[in-house]
């Protein structure tokens, strides 16, 4: 086993991560499913990432189907590193993972959020998804309930009133989880965000919770800078520039 992992650590090193991943799925071929988990057990995290960042539910890889909670948790926190700033590729490969098998999606769920760097992992996951979980968040819905077409400056305030919504229910103690759901998981079971989002707030509340905080103060950072920008107004010209110039010739 460990002289697969070396092999699979140079490959990764070469940039070979196609050929890793044949050498590992290798393993499962010719000695089974619990050898293969055993090597990943062995793997350093950033190794199995790199593996598992080549492959979401459109292009299934054995290691993504028998990489276990734990191991899984342990690489997928390394994913920032990469500075992937869509979050495209951890939802892929969080989506591919976790939802492969309905039954077992909470406990993935669970020990990512138990891990150091799991609960912001998780609020880069739902990143750019703001004002759906926001509205989910304060209604169960996921469908905001404000004019798009009003300018910015609603959307912002729109949003600064849902932080305070949020800020409101747990000062308070109104658990966010405790709201009948509005829609049901077999309604929203995409394989996605929305049934993610789903699962930890009927059914890892406290995960849901430090998540969705995470992503209040996120969005609040941005409706202060977005505010700070307008309040600047355009810069000004600098003496000797623009229109003095076209003046002297």
């Amino acid at each position: 086993m460990h002289q697969i992992v070396l092999r699979s650590s140079e490959l990764i090193l070469a940039g070979d991560i196609a050929g890793a991943e044949r050498t590992l799925v290798a393993v499962a071929d010719q000695q089974g499913d619990h050898a293969l988990v055993s090597v990943l057990d062995e793997m350093p995290a950033s190794d199995l990432l790199a593996v598992m960042r080549e492959f979401d539910s459109s292009r299934e890889s054995v290691v993504n189907m028998l990489v276990t909670p734990e191991q899984f948790a342990r690489a997928i926190v390394l994913e920032k590193k990469y500075g992937d700033r869509t979050g495209e590729r951890l939802r892929a490969m969080v989506n591919a993972v976790i939802h492969r098998d309905g039954q077992t999606a909470c406990e993935y769920l669970e020990t990512i959020a138990d891990i150091e760097g799991g609960p912001s992992t998780l609020a880069d996951y739902f990143e750019d998804r703001y004002d759906e979980i926001f509205s989910f968040v304060t209604s169960g819905s996921f469908s905001p309930q404000f004019n798009t077409d009003t300018g910015v400056q609603t959307h912002n305030t729109w949003l600064m009133e849902k932080i305070e919504e949020i800020d409101h229910g747990l000062c308070f103690g109104n658990s966010m989880e405790s709201s009948r759901p509005q829609v049901s998981r077999f309604e929203i079971a995409d394989g996605d965000w929305m049934e993610t989002a789903w699962l930890l707030r009927y059914e890892l509340p406290d995960a849901f919770e430090e998540v969705m905080m995470i992503l209040r103060d996120r969005a609040q950072k941005r409706v202060e800078q977005a505010n700070e920008l307008a309040l600047a107004g355009p810069a000004e010209s600098a003496p000797g520039s623009g229109d003095e110039e076209e003046s002297a010739i």
